[in-house]
């Protein structure tokens, strides 16, 4: 099973490419609708883009109130 930090770290440079951002500016307690400047529809293609790259499915119920990168992984990391 893959680290949280790993996990992480993947999210991080996924979103960076994905909304072509440089990497060094995503940090992993940022709010990534701030950060990145998204809305909830660019929200819903990023986390598709995940769901496809770590093979998981994550339930709409559970991403409530998510809006950080590292907690994030971590639901991405209880799935895995």
């Amino acid at each position: 099973m893959e680290t949280a930090e790993k996990i992480l770290e993947k999210i991080l440079t996924l979103a960076a490419a994905h909304f072509k951002v440089p990497r060094e500016k995503l940090s992993p307690d940022d709010d990534f609708f701030k950060t990145l400047g998204i809305d909830s529809l660019q929200t819903l293609d990023l986390l598709t883009k995940l769901e496809n790259h770590f093979q998981v499915e994550l339930p709409d119920y559970e991403l409530q109130g998510v809006s950080d990168f590292r907690a994030l992984a971590g639901k991405i990391q209880a799935r895995l």
